[in-house]
């Protein structure tokens, strides 16, 4: 069985916990950390979790409101921490804590009950990695920061049971809104966001028998509206609109279970 948590997501912040128990043990992953410390710690308590309940940490690139205070927290509590070489080195921390490790693209990582299967994608960090996890039954996804679709990012959400998705912006929106234009053309370029459109897209791969949970995440405050995504999403599986779940920036969301 898995379950999981969004804790934030936006660009403020994101942080997911992943819960995978076979009814004798437990294992939590933390998938990226961009909050501070104490920040991160009172998101874990509301979700009725600390540090010490954590078992590894996934940062997914170097942005800030990705990867936030992943390195303390892995030296604080002695937290296996996985990211990509090139995460690592855009970092630039001079010293690297004992406790990391170097994920790659298409190399699964053993973690408890867990096991992940990161993959590459199209944005514009130094080696960015997005995740699957899986116990060995349920699959989870989570698909933030890319801009564009690629065959291999499909191949790998493809049959998923639950996926955390970017729906970061609305095209009009963004193109109407106050950024300007080189921004305007980073968020939206091949490297950069997810439109709603083609997040949409996206979903149209996973729909299936197995599909239960779509988390949207990762809205922009500026360029998109919660009920603006419910709608694309809602009209994409044919459920109503109250059913889908947005991650909040501040709140997160409920824990969601897959079995």
């Amino acid at each position: 069985m898995i379950r999981f948590r969004s804790l934030g997501s936006g660009s403020g912040g994101n942080a997911t916990v992943v819960e995978a128990s076979s009814g004798i043990t437990t294992t939590r992953l933390l998938v990226d950390a961009g909050f501070s410390l104490r920040e991160l710690d009172a998101r874990l308590a509301r979700a009725g979790l600390a540090t010490a309940d954590l078992d590894a940490v996934f940062v997914t690139h170097e942005h800030g409101d990705h990867i936030g205070c992943a390195v303390a927290l892995a030296e604080r509590d002695r937290l296996p921490l996985w990211m990509s070489r090139g995460t690592w080195r855009a970092v630039g921390e001079p010293l690297a804590p004992a406790s990391l490790r170097f994920a790659r693209d298409d190399e699964a990582i053993a973690v408890g009950d867990l096991e992940l299967h990161p993959f590459t994608v199209a944005h514009d960090a130094a080696e960015p990695l997005q995740l699957r996890c899986s116990d060995g039954s349920a699959r989870l996804v989570v698909l933030t920061d890319l801009g564009s679709i690629t065959t291999h990012m499909l191949r790998n959400v493809a049959g998923c049971d639950a996926i955390v998705l970017e729906c970061n912006h609305d095209a009009a929106m963004l193109a109407e809104s106050r950024y300007p234009p080189s921004l305007k053309a980073r968020i939206g370029g091949r490297l950069g966001h997810l439109s709603n459109a083609t997040a949409v897209e996206i979903l149209g791969h996973c729909l299936g028998a197995r599909l239960r949970h779509v988390v949207a995440a990762h809205l922009s405050r500026e360029n998109n509206r919660p009920a603006i995504v419910r709608q694309a999403i809602a009209a994409a599986r044919g459920c109503p609109a109250d059913e889908v779940i947005v991650a909040d920036p501040d709140q997160g969301s409920a824990w969601l279970r897959i079995d």
